[in-house]
């Protein structure tokens, strides 16, 4: 895998100029000009810069597990460093819209660096980008155009933070249509919710949980074909509860079948369920339940 370590380098594989900053590059199109758009099927590369930039679809299907998305409108894709990238010829994007690249080093020394770590949007892949209705798009794409003065026309001392205020004022705004995408996405995550469910289930029946114990959140997800960190976040957001809790509630539905057959022990049982450590199964249940296994036995036993 071809990995840049440098913007300049990065751009040129792209074919796009030369940036006008060792660190930074904004390209700001109206439908003529450069703007980094898909490749034909190229292999994956990663480098060591972040992306923030606006697309329009043209044609093609870009799917998010069994979702396809809406392209109508703007969408704003984020890309961190080392994220693994890979276009593909059948999806095709307008040449309009704007791009920002900058390298890590660029926010070096500024809060910025810490806080950008944050945004759960830059972990996701381009088929998670965010959709911008038209007003939104306008309140980006001005400050964008904010940006775009600084980089073209000062270049002084007063250069970089000026355009990090800008950036941080971007990322903000984001995070805000990022919070409103969720409420709008109760149908994806019910699916999400189900798929969890169903895998788990498919997991328990399937007799891995005895043989390879309880899974990770990670192989979970990648079994879904979504992001670890995309699944916690819509689940948390729509349900209240982490993936974790979601995971520990189905064992302990599955704890409460097995407890209800006498011949098993409990450590028995606490095995069964992917558990090394019997105390530990025990202390969770009587967390979930607020009895522990013995006494649930004893109170629902069969006669």
């Amino acid at each position: 895998m071809q990995h840049f370590k440098t913007l300049s380098s990065y751009l040129d594989y792209l074919e796009l100029p030369s940036p006008e900053h060792p660190m930074l590059s904004v390209f700001n199109s109206k439908g003529d000009g450069y703007l980094p758009c898909p490749r034909e099927s190229s292999p994956p590369i990663t480098n060591d810069c972040y992306s923030i930039s606006l697309k329009k679809y043209v044609e093609g299907d870009l799917n998010y597990g069994r979702t396809k998305y809406d392209f109508a409108n703007g969408a704003l894709i984020f890309i961190a460093p080392r994220q693994v990238l890979q276009w593909d010829n059948s999806v095709v994007f307008e040449q309009k819209g704007f791009s920002i690249n900058f390298h890590e080093d660029f926010l070096k020394g500024t809060e910025l660096a810490h806080q950008i770590k944050k945004y759960g949007f830059f972990s996701y892949s381009v088929n998670e980008a965010l959709h911008l209705s038209p007003k939104e798009e306008k309140q980006i794409e001005s400050i964008v155009e904010n940006i775009e003065i600084e980089y073209q026309n000062n270049q002084d001392v007063f250069s970089k933070e000026i355009i990090i205020s800008q950036l941080n004022t971007l990322l903000k705004y984001a995070n805000r249509f990022y919070e409103r995408q969720f409420l709008h996405r109760k149908e994806i995550a019910n699916d999400l919710l189900q798929q969890f469910n169903l895998h788990l289930n498919g997991y328990f029946e399937s007799g891995q949980l005895q043989e390879k114990g309880i899974p990770s959140i990670e192989q979970i997800a990648d079994k879904m074909s979504v992001s670890k960190r995309y699944l916690s976040d819509t689940l948390k957001k729509e349900t209240g509860k982490t993936t974790t809790e979601h995971l520990q509630l189905l064992l302990i539905d599955e704890a409460k079948n097995i407890l209800l057959q006498p011949s098993k022990s409990i450590s028995e049982v606490a095995y069964e369920l992917g558990f090394e450590y019997p105390p530990y199964f025990s202390r969770l249940f009587k967390k979930k339940e607020g009895i522990s296994p013995t006494e649930f036995r004893e109170k629902y036993k069969l006669n």
